[in-house]
């Protein structure tokens, strides 16, 4: 009889089994005595679902397959490379398309990552995720871990079932990055395709090609030669990047925070729909360099008088600065979805108008 691990490191195409249950705090796999070895560095690894967990009917499904299907015991026996460059452990903390991560969730993920990061046997950690939004969970770590060791968040563009899947090699990848000390002092970093990027600016680029994250203006950190990173760079830190303090912070604790999409002949009441629906903050996703119109300005200002809302402008172009604007504060680089996180961590954290300019504010230019 074939064992999974055969058809997944094959590619074959076959229907896997429904979903693993995903108790949070439940450690799946221990690092294996018989395989241990004390001179390669731990790397935990938290599995979230996902396509790189996915599964599909035939092995010609890119599209349409059920993400989250393979626990990440399955995931860690399918690439038994990874015991050559670490002693790998797996928590199953989810198992679910990107699309289902909550704040409530990447709180939890984020407390229990830094949980396993100051543990001083911990070298490094790796998380997999949904590629549809794990730019988010990507940056919400970022701003919310306080620790040198390396961070990577990898994912996959093809279930685990396709031909050529991308799954097995990207967290080879990942795991190989997290357990190199040449990637400490960088922040958390985004692995796929060869590709080692800042967690901070990458964004998702195309919806179904495997060369999808990318951050075009600062560019990647480095790159995977014969499964070895290669840096460009000396660690640094993004000029600005924030650190919210949430080890005590609980789920009820973050404030929420919409964002609104820009367009001509925007529609001013859906911003004050979003305030009395319970919004606290809102992000603008801005036309051009956040531009807004009038009415819809008109708006935004009555619910900042009127409510105290706090207001930040992005934009819906790929890239570009945007900065403060009479009703609101400027994201400066940040895309949307990250600016919303940052806005609702500032609010959750009781930031003052003067502290929440400050956040927003260093990114302009001198």
């Amino acid at each position: 009889m074939v064992s999974i691990k055969s058809l997944l490191s094959l590619g074959a195409g076959i229907a896997l089994a429904s979903p693993v249950p995903a108790p949070s705090s439940a450690l799946l796999m221990d690092r294996e005595v018989g395989q241990f070895n004390a001179s390669r560095p731990n790397v935990t690894i938290f599995a979230t679902g996902g396509t790189i967990a996915g599964s599909a009917g035939s092995s010609d499904q890119t599209t349409g397959y059920k993400a989250g299907a393979l626990g990440v015991d399955v995931l860690i026996d399918a690439v038994p490379q990874l015991w050559n460059v670490s002693n790998p452990s797996g928590i199953q903390f989810a198992n679910v398309g990107s699309s289902e991560m909550t704040p409530a969730l990447l709180l939890n993920l984020t407390q229990m990552v830094q949980q396993e990061l100051d543990k001083p046997e911990v070298q490094g950690v790796v998380v997999t995720h949904g590629t549809d939004t794990l730019e988010e969970t990507a940056f919400f770590l970022d701003i919310t871990l306080r620790t040198n060791k390396t961070v990577v968040v990898v994912g996959s563009m093809r279930p685990a079932t396709a031909i050529s899947a991308d799954g097995p090699i990207n967290l080879l990848g990942a795991v190989t990055v997290a357990a190199s000390p040449s990637a400490r002092g960088r922040g958390v970093m985004v692995v796929l395709n060869d590709r080692i990027a800042s967690a901070y600016y990458t964004t998702k680029t195309q919806a179904n090609a495997p060369d999808t994250f990318k951050s075009y203006e600062q560019g990647f950190l480095g790159y995977l030669l014969d499964i070895k990173p290669v840096f460009y760079f000396q660690p640094a830190l993004p000029t600005g990047r924030p650190y919210f303090n949430v080890t005590e912070t609980a789920a009820a604790d973050l404030a929420p925070v919409e964002i609104l999409y820009g367009y001509q002949g925007l529609d001013p009441k859906l911003a004050a729909a979003a305030v009395a629906g319970g919004a606290k903050g809102l992000v603008c996703t801005g036309m051009g360099a956040g531009s807004w119109t009038e009415p819809g300005q008109k708006a935004l200002a009555q619910l900042v008088k009127d409510n105290g809302t706090a207001v930040v402008f992005s934009r819906r172009t790929m890239d570009g600065f945007v900065e403060s604007r009479p009703v609101g504060y400027g994201a400066g680089f940040l895309n949307p979805q990250k600016a919303r996180y940052t806005l609702m961590l500032a609010l959750s954290a009781g930031y003052s108008t003067e502290e929440m300019r400050a956040l927003f504010e260093p990114q302009s230019p001198a």
